[in-house]
């Protein structure tokens, strides 16, 4: 049996503003956009070289799920961006305005420092060690 992770849902606000900030600020890309009707997009992108994980797009829809926008996790990181090369992502994340909460550390299990996404839900940037 195989079996991965196809694509993590995101609550977001507006299907063209993260996709923007996703392709320039994380260097994503677009991988479909599909109008569903009534509103609805079949949003995917994908980080560089990625061959399998997808992020969709989910626009919010109702009180409930706005709310959620931005802390769909109670404020914890919510996904890891895995690097092969920290310092190079970190320093053009930065330089395309990504903000981040922290200076890089280096754990037990690689180099990571936390940043937001444009509505604020908290990403960790990492290269695991070897």
């Amino acid at each position: 049996m195989e079996q991965h992770l196809g694509a993590l849902a995101l609550l977001v606000a507006d299907y063209d503003a993260a996709i923007a900030w996703y392709t320039r600020a994380l260097g994503f890309t677009l991988v479909e956009d599909t109008d569903l009707g009534g509103g609805k997009r079949r949003v995917l992108l994908a980080p560089p070289g990625s061959r399998e994980t997808r992020l969709l797009l989910a626009r919010a829809e109702g009180a409930e799920q706005t709310s959620r926008i931005g802390n769909q996790t109670g404020g914890r990181v919510f996904l890891l961006l895995n690097t092969d090369d920290f310092r190079r992502d970190w320093q053009r994340m930065l330089a395309h305005g990504v903000a981040f909460r922290e200076a890089p550390r280096e754990e037990a299990y690689g180099t990571v420092a936390v940043f937001e996404d444009l509505y604020g839900n908290a990403w960790d940037l990492l290269q695991p060690k070897p």
